[in-house]
C-alpha cells in the first residue's frame, strides 16, 4: 500500500469532540500547577483523616518535619503490627498495674547503693527488701538501719513492683527530705535554754496531707518538736512538705522506735502527757488541766484514735467540746484546737 501523508483535515475531525477541552499545553501547565501545590502540601497531614488519636497540643503545628508520617494515621502499619489500630497500646502505660513514680520522692535501688547510703549517714525514711533474701549485705543493711532507726520491711516482689516501675533488684529505699532529730538532745537543749517544752506526739498518723497540716499548726502555735513512731507513720514526702507550707523544714521531727518507751521517758523528764480523746469525760473548755508547764500533746490516728497502751500512760485525757451532730474532727483540725488552747493558757499566764 502506498504511504499516505497525514491529512490535517483528519486530525480536525478527530478533535471535533474535544472542542470544549483546553489546549494540551494549557492543560499540562495546570497539571504542573497542581503538582507544585501538592508538593507544597506534602509535609502537612491530611485534614480528612481520623483525629481521634491525635494529641490536641499538636493540632495546627506547622513545624513538623518534611515527609514525616503522621502518628495518628497508621491504619495500614497498625495492621502489620498486630492490628492495634486507633487505640494504640503506646498511648497506655507499659505496666498499667504499676503506679507512676512520685517525682517528689527520691528512691535508691539495689542492695549495695542502700548499704552505701546508710554507711554515708544519709537519712532514709523506709527500706523495702525482697522477702526471703538473706545474705551478708542484707544483714549489714538491717544492722545499720536498726542503728539509724530506719524501718525495714521484708515484702513480696509485687509490693516492690507497685512502688516503682524501675528495675529495683529486690531492694528499694526512700530518701527522707528532712533529717530526723534525737528527742533527748532536743529536750535537754530546751531545758538548758530555760524554755518550757511543748511537744506534739503523733500515734500512727498515716495520711501525708494530715501530717503536713499538723506540722503547719505545730510550727505556728509554738511546738518545739514533733514525735512520730518509726513504724506506722506517714511518709514525709513532697506532698507533706507542700501541705506544711515549709513548716517541716523548720520544726524538728523525732522518729522513735518505741513510742511507749518514749512516753515513759517524757514523764520521767518532767513532761506532762495530755491525750486528746473523745473517750474522756474532762472537756477542754473547763480548764481543769494546767497546760502552761512542760507538755506533750498526744494525738491519735485517723482510724481508731490513740492506742489503749498509750492512753494508760497519759497524765490527763481531754476531749474537745462539740455542738453539732458529727462527733469527730479531722486530726489536723483537732491538733490545731488543742495547741491553740495551750498557747492561750500560756499567753494568759505571761500577761498576769
Amino acid at each position: 500500500m502506498p504511504n499516505r501523508r497525514p491529512n490535517p483535515r483528519d486530525a480536525d475531525r478527530r478533535n471535533e469532540g474535544r472542542r470544549d477541552d483546553k489546549p494540551r499545553l494549557e492543560g499540562s501547565r495546570a497539571d504542573d500547577d497542581r503538582f507544585e501545590n501538592s508538593r507544597a502540601e506534602e509535609g502537612r497531614f491530611d485534614d480528612n483523616r481520623d483525629d481521634s488519636n491525635r494529641d490536641d497540643s499538636n493540632r495546627g503545628d506547622d513545624n513538623r518535619s518534611f515527609g514525616r508520617r503522621p502518628e495518628g494515621n497508621r491504619s495500614e502499619g497498625n495492621r502489620a503490627e498486630g492490628g492495634r489500630g486507633e487505640n494504640r497500646s503506646s498511648d497506655k502505660p507499659r505496666y498499667p498495674h504499676r503506679p507512676a513514680q512520685d517525682r517528689s520522692i527520691d528512691m535508691i535501688f539495689g542492695l549495695r547503693p542502700i548499704l552505701e547510703a546508710l554507711s554515708a549517714g544519709r537519712t532514709l525514711d523506709k527500706i523495702f527488701l525482697l522477702r526471703a533474701t538473706k545474705n551478708s549485705m542484707t544483714q549489714d543493711i538491717n544492722v545499720l538501719a536498726r542503728e539509724a532507726n530506719v524501718p525495714v520491711s521484708m515484702v513480696p516482689v509485687e509490693k516492690l513492683d507497685n512502688i516503682t516501675r524501675k528495675n529495683h533488684q529486690g531492694a528499694v529505699a526512700f530518701v527522707s527530705p528532712i533529717d530526723y532529730m534525737p528527742l533527748d538532745n532536743i529536750l535537754a537543749g530546751l531545758y538548758e535554754e530555760g524554755k518550757t517544752p511543748l511537744l506534739l506526739v503523733l500515734d500512727r498518723i498515716t495520711d501525708v496531707r494530715n501530717f503536713g497540716s499538723i506540722a503547719r499548726n505545730a510550727e505556728c502555735l509554738g511546738v518545739h518538736a514533733i514525735v512520730v513512731p518509726s513504724h506506722g507513720a506517714a511518709q514525709i514526702n513532697g506532698d507533706a512538705l507542700k501541705t506544711s507550707a515549709g513548716a517541716l523544714n523548720i520544726i524538728p521531727v523525732c522518729r522513735e522506735h518505741n513510742l511507749k518507751q518514749t512516753l515513759t521517758f517524757l514523764r520521767e523528764s518532767g513532761v506532762q502527757v495530755v491525750a486528746c480523746t473523745e473517750k474522756s469525760d474532762a472537756s477542754l473548755e473547763a480548764e481543769t488541766v494546767d497546760l502552761t508547764g512542760p507538755l506533750a500533746i498526744l494525738m491519735g490516728s485517723e482510724e481508731d484514735g490513740i492506742s489503749p497502751e498509750y492512753l494508760r500512760l497519759a497524765d490527763h485525757k481531754l476531749r474537745i467540746p462539740m455542738a453539732g451532730q458529727i462527733s469527730s474532727l479531722n486530726v489536723s483540725v483537732a491538733s490545731g484546737i488543742m495547741l491553740y488552747e495551750v498557747l492561750r493558757q500560756r499567753l494568759g499566764a505571761v500577761n498576769k
